[in-house]
């Protein structure tokens, strides 16, 4: 049994069995993901407590991105590497 979420094996299979590849998707999502995050901040800090903003930040955007991968959320273009939200 694994204690990472989700399992790396799934991840793996998303990316062609490559960790360099999974550690770019993973990377370029969270880092949109983030800049995503950032965008929205001025904005959620106008209409929110600080207390629903810290409950709303609790996952970090690389956690999102492996989720997202795992759920076949992301793709990407082999061609350009290129990674596509759906």
């Amino acid at each position: 049994m694994s204690i990472i979420e989700p399992p790396i094996d799934i991840l793996l299979e998303e990316a062609d069995n490559d960790r360099f590849l999974l550690c770019t998707l993973a990377s370029k999502r969270a880092h949109d993901i983030n800049d995503m995050m950032r965008g929205q901040r001025d904005r959620a800090i106008a209409l929110q407590t600080a207390v629903e903003i810290a409950r709303a930040a609790d996952t970090k955007p690389l956690t999102m991105a492996f989720n997202e991968i795992a759920r076949h959320d992301v793709s990407y273009n082999p061609e350009s590497i290129d990674v596509h939200n759906h």
